[in-house]
């Protein structure tokens, strides 16, 4: 058996074998579109590993060919001491899992290809913090170094440093200091030194991806959307881009049609001097995707190519994740955008009147239970509304629970009534507490973080970005400016306008839908014809659903 699979163009396998992530990244490769060098270890290998407890026979030799292959399409080696290879380690099952299992970053670069690094691009500040983020990644993701055990470390940089390299605060001291700090912390929790094989870390990183399949946090994931266990996940290994590069690099994550109304606009956000998992994770302040614009017009326009070209393909919205470096942009995952609700609607319609699907494939993508999310209820700000908070609304509908200020607490309380986990961001450590809860509020992070993105994929209403919001997780409080909220007050979310208030506000029905009235019209003609036989059952359950919730005549 082939167990891996370069990153190619005529590479034929399926997404069961390559994982969504690695499938996408050929459907990119197809459409000609900038993808870094790579190849994927395939699912089969995941669960053999899974199975036995260690790679299967011939995986070894398999690796070894395809990093030779790559480090020769890059023009670079692995842990060099000239031209060092820096490597992305990332997870991608067969159905998407966001934030649910490993990645490692900057994999390769050792303390002799950091130096090097250094030497090579002048800039010994973005080779030590390069160095920096592949140490806190490999620590926790391979290691099992507890991630608040790094904290301290992390927080001590940040205090002067925003992420960019080019940030004047931090210095190279600041950054050896800060690696130092987080060598002796890996050698107190294994009892012996990270090591400088970087052949060796590749291997420890992909059995610790292997092994991120049956965590906690993505078993209960699993759970909630019925994905069987036994499909395991897929392994991409690819060259590093570095968004953290210089002044003129970044990273961001961009729909190509609005998410929350399905408006055909691009929409996303970017950070600049950034890698990839700093957008996700809710923790940096990002900007609006239009800024690209102004900033580096050819990622901007290079971007707007790409999705209309992905979107043609897929004949969907889309979302990408991407990296530009120097001025040069780089496409690192794809998907259809997945919209739900309103959005969902839209896009199924605009499309079947543009002629780019027919009206019965628009049916076919609108689920019954969509169709609650489509007449989306909202706050009403009256005189009553106690406003506490505002932030963006990452996924629509109004949650109403008692405020939990850690997923244990959510998980507890919640077997007592609804709960809302509000966090500063969420991480896929908070999976259990986002499972517990009915809505949820962070205080950081945009409308493509962790908590916007696993929100909308559980349905579930989702403020993030919300201003002036703290969380203090040790008293178990939140607080606004002067007052302060204890774990247990009653609040309310808005996750369309971005409102929290306090107490049970009044609730009103979202205005009407023209478009989901021309779906149900189609539906309703789809359903009593003699057309295509899924088509004529799903128009059919819509038209049912459609009934049992359209409200009483008069």
């Amino acid at each position: 058996m082939t167990w891996i699979h370069p990153l190619s163009a005529q590479v034929e396998e399926t997404a069961e074998v390559l994982g969504g992530k690695g499938f996408g990244l050929v459907v990119l490769r197809r459409l000609g579109l900038p993808v870094p060098p790579g190849f994927v270890i395939s699912t089969a290998a995941c669960r053999a590993f899974l199975r036995d407890g260690r790679f299967p026979e011939g995986l070894d030799a398999e690796l070894a060919d395809a990093l030779a292959g790559l480090e020769a399409a890059a023009g670079r080696t692995l842990g060099g001491t000239d031209r060092p290879l820096a490597v992305s380690v990332r997870s991608g099952g067969s159905v998407s899992m966001p934030g649910m299992m490993s990645t490692v970053l900057n994999l390769g670069l050792t303390t002799a290809a950091t130096e090097a690094l250094a030497a090579e691009t002048a800039d010994p500040r973005f080779a030590l913090d390069s160095r920096l983020r592949f140490l806190s990644s490999y620590a926790t993701e391979v290691l099992g170094v507890d991630r608040e055990c790094l904290a301290a470390v992390e927080h001590e940089l940040a205090e002067q440093h925003t992420g960019s390299t080019g940030n004047p605060g931090v210095t190279e001291e600041q950054l050896t200091d800060a690696i130092r700090g987080v060598t002796e912390l890996i050698r107190e929790h294994t009892g012996e030194p990270v090591g400088e094989d970087a052949v060796r870390h590749l291997e420890h990183a992909v059995a610790a991806v292997f092994s991120s399949w049956d965590t906690p946090r993505a078993r209960t994931y699993r759970e909630l959307h019925d994905i069987p266990r036994d499909l395991g996940t897929a392994v991409t290994v690819q060259a590093m881009v570095f968004g953290n590069r210089d002044e003129r690099s970044g990273t961001g994550v961009a729909f190509s049609r609005d998410p929350n109304t399905g408006e055909p606009v691009p929409f996303g956000e970017v950070l600049f001097g950034h890698q990839g998992e700093a957008v996700v994770s809710g923790r940096s302040l990002t900007s609006p995707l239009r800024e690209l614009a102004d900033r580096e017009p050819a990622v901007w326009a290079g971007l707007l190519d790409a999705l209309q070209r992905i979107e043609a393909h897929y004949r969907d919205a889309c979302y990408v994740e991407f990296t530009f470096e120097a001025g040069e942009l780089w496409v690192l995952q794809v998907r259809p955008g997945r919209l739900v609700g309103r959005a969902a609607v839209r896009v199924a319609v605009d499309l079947a009147d543009a002629g780019t699907i027919e009206r019965s494939e628009a049916l076919l993508r609108i689920a019954p239970q969509q169709l609650r999310q489509v007449r989306t209820p909202r706050i009403a700000l009256d005189a009553t509304a106690d406003l506490l908070a505002r932030g963006l609304g990452a996924s629509p509908g109004v949650a109403v629970g008692r405020v939990a200020t850690s997923a244990d607490s959510a998980a507890r309380m919640a077997a007592h009534g609804p709960v809302v986990l509000v966090r500063p961001e969420t991480s896929p450590l908070d999976m259990h507490g986002l499972a517990a809860a009915v809505g949820v509020v962070t205080s950081r992070g945009g409308p493509t973080s962790h908590a916007a993105v696993v929100a909308r994929s559980m349905g579930k209403p989702a403020v993030v970005g919300a201003a002036g919001l703290t969380v203090d997780t040790e008293a178990a409080t939140v607080r606004v400016d002067r007052r302060a909220l204890p774990e247990g007050t009653l609040i309310a979310l808005d996750g369309t306008s971005g409102e929290v208030v306090v107490g049970t506000p009044r609730v009103v029905d979202a205005a009407a839908d023209p478009r989901l009235h021309r779906l149900l019209a189609w539906a309703d003609e789809v359903a009593g014809g003699n057309g295509d036989g899924e088509a004529r059952d799903e128009a059919a359950r819509l038209s049912a659903a459609h009934a049992v919730l359209r409200p009483p005549a008069g």
